[in-house]
């Protein structure tokens, strides 16, 4: 849905909503509010700027994830979402593995790997170059490597 006509935000919310907030969650180490925040504010600023969007979905992670950058570089790390997963521990210790990359190592990752997105768009929606993005997958493969003790994951 990358042309712009009247958009029905509803079913927008509905369609990329999800997966926008689980980025965010991710990217923000587990942080309910910063990820509940940034997503409400980056469909209220595509409501507001609505006829200048021409690519809906890059635009909106780029909303969302400067959003996110902000309240990080503001927000005290004492937060960790591991409430959501008490039964998980798999899934707690990604996450608390996660939580040890950067911001930009994180964002990578995830969209590259989970969202499935290529470098370039990944590039496109954190807002640099394919270089850097290409930097944070390395850096983030090998951390996640020393903090989940997984000797068996390529860094391809």
């Amino acid at each position: 849905m990358d042309t712009l006509e009247r958009r029905d935000f509803d079913s927008l919310y509905r369609e990329i909503g999800p997966g926008l907030w689980r980025a965010i969650y991710a990217y923000s180490g587990g942080r309910r509010e910063i990820a509940d925040d940034a997503v409400a504010e980056a469909f209220a600023r595509a409501i507001e700027h609505e006829s200048e969007i021409r690519r809906f979905f890059p635009w909106m992670y780029r909303v969302a994830f400067r959003t996110a950058a902000a309240e990080l570089r503001r927000a005290p790390n004492d937060t960790f979402g591991e409430e959501l997963w008490e039964d998980a521990d798999d899934v707690r210790d990604v996450l608390r593995a996660l939580r040890e990359l950067s911001p930009g190592q994180r964002g990578a990752v995830f969209l590259h790997y989970h969202a499935d997105l290529p470098i370039r768009e990944v590039a496109k929606v954190m807002g640099t170059s394919t270089a850097v993005v290409k930097v944070h997958l390395h850096r983030g493969r090998r951390r996640l490597r020393e903090l989940l003790g997984d000797e068996d994951v390529s860094d391809a």
